[in-house]
């Protein structure tokens, strides 16, 4: 085939293009897009080959050559906005990274990503320098503010959305995950043990010494009910919309794992995005890091689309008698957004509930003020749970973990199943 030149670019006579494309690359880096020299170097031919003409194009260049996950998605949108597009990207940045007073006005949540391209563009970057006041211009009123009963550091971090972190955040949740604690009440067995000052007579037990005794009893036995811990079965949603409350949802798993002393009897995790994954095994390792790139390597719909109805009876199918024997507790976690049959995923839920001793619902969507069951998926899985409660913050993770102590807590069910009745 013949070989065309280059059309030619439209360049001023100090061109800056290899360095604009540098520093981007570098924000990039620091939000966490594994970019190297050599990807640097294909940016620069690429957007010198299909030239300036359009912004669109000029935008999926540089994502075709920086960004290979779909979780990288948002971060380059965020820090391209603010680099490349918006001239007052300084002043975004700053107010991203500020921290906000509750007032008279309804405080923005960040977007999603936004704290991180924050995080990156900054990188010790300072604010504007302002006129000095002695000029000739008055100084302006001086505003006071009481600090002191103000939320904590970690209060705040507590109650932020697992979306809305910034890289730093996310690692500090992390660690405040893993020492939570998911205590759970221990069940009495209708099986009987000897105890000395139990309430029950045991008369198998006083007979049989009396028969050793030439039939004269001269104690009574005395026995209770063994006491035995439930499991805990978690079914964890791993598609695109619920990619980041995913992963620190199973760092909070893992500790819960692997915490000593009583408590569960034995933790079972399953993801699922088009298919169903059994992790378990990986949960049983004690670095957490190993353990979720391990169960990461397996379930290969990581940040894919959704199938509930479809895994939900692979889940009823293979495993719910191997896990579920005993009366495990179940932890769904999913947004219930499901395109499939509907009538197969009531069906699915249905049968879940029915095998399991507690159904619990956590959906991230319920953080939002005015949420309400319109998707069709939630409306088909609804009525089949126990409780349903958000789970987008580890404030919500410890109302949880409230919550198991007393069973008669359905949490948002029953509001929201009369907004389905009245309809």
């Amino acid at each position: 085939m013949p070989e065309y030149p280059p059309l030619p670019l439209p360049l001023p006579e100090t061109p800056r293009l290899a360095q604009n494309v540098t520093h981007f690359a570098r924000a990039l880096r620091r939000a966490g897009l594994p970019i190297g020299p050599g990807r640097v170097s294909e940016a620069v031919e690429a957007v010198a080959t299909a030239g300036f003409t359009s912004k669109q194009d000029f935008y999926w260049t540089l994502h075709a050559c920086f960004v290979s996950k779909p979780e990288h998605r948002q971060v380059f949108a965020q820090i391209f906005r603010l680099y490349w597009r918006d001239p007052r990207f300084l002043e975004h940045m700053m107010a991203a990274m500020l921290p906000a007073i509750r007032g008279t006005q309804e405080e923005k949540a960040a977007k999603p990503a936004q704290k991180r391209a924050a995080e990156a563009l900054l990188d010790g970057a300072e604010a504007p320098d302002r006129p000095d006041p002695s000029e000739g211009e008055e100084p302006p009123e001086q505003l006071e503010l009481n600090a002191e009963l103000t939320m904590s550091r970690e209060e705040r971090l507590r109650q932020l959305d697992f979306e809305q972190m910034s890289t730093a955040e996310v690692a500090e949740a992390k660690r405040m995950l893993a020492k939570m604690q998911l205590p759970i009440r221990p069940i009495q067995s209708r099986r009987l043990m000897a105890s000395p000052t139990g309430p029950r007579i045991d008369w198998r037990r006083t007979m049989a010494q009396a028969a050793r005794q030439g039939g004269e009893i001269t104690t009574l036995a005395r026995a209770q009910r063994r006491v035995r811990w439930p499991n805990l079965v978690v079914i964890c949603d791993i598609s695109g919309s619920m990619s980041q409350y995913s992963r620190l949802i199973l760092h909070f798993l893992h500790a819960v794992a692997n915490r000593k002393g009583p408590g569960w009897a034995r933790v079972h995790g399953f993801t699922f995005g088009t298919r169903l994954t059994n992790i378990t095994r990986h949960l049983a390792q004690r670095d957490v890091d190993a353990a979720l790139a391990a169960a990461g390597a397996e379930a290969q719909d990581w940040e894919g689309g959704t199938r509930i109805g479809a895994c939900l009876h692979d889940f009823n199918r293979d495993w719910s008698r191997r896990v579920m024997g005993q009366g495990a507790v179940v932890l769904l976690i999913t947004d219930g957004l499901d395109r499939d049959d509907t009538d197969q995923l009531s069906a699915e839920m249905q049968r879940l509930h029915l095998s399991a001793r507690r159904l619990i619902w956590l959906n991230p969507l319920l953080r939002f003020d005015g949420f309400a069951p319109k998707a069709r998926g939630i409306r088909a899985m609804l009525p089949h749970v126990d409780s349903f409660r958000a789970g987008h913050s580890i404030a919500a993770l410890q109302d949880l973990a409230d919550m198991l102590a007393r069973q008669d807590d359905s949490g948002e069910k029953q509001r929201l199943m009369q907004m389905l009745t009245a309809e």
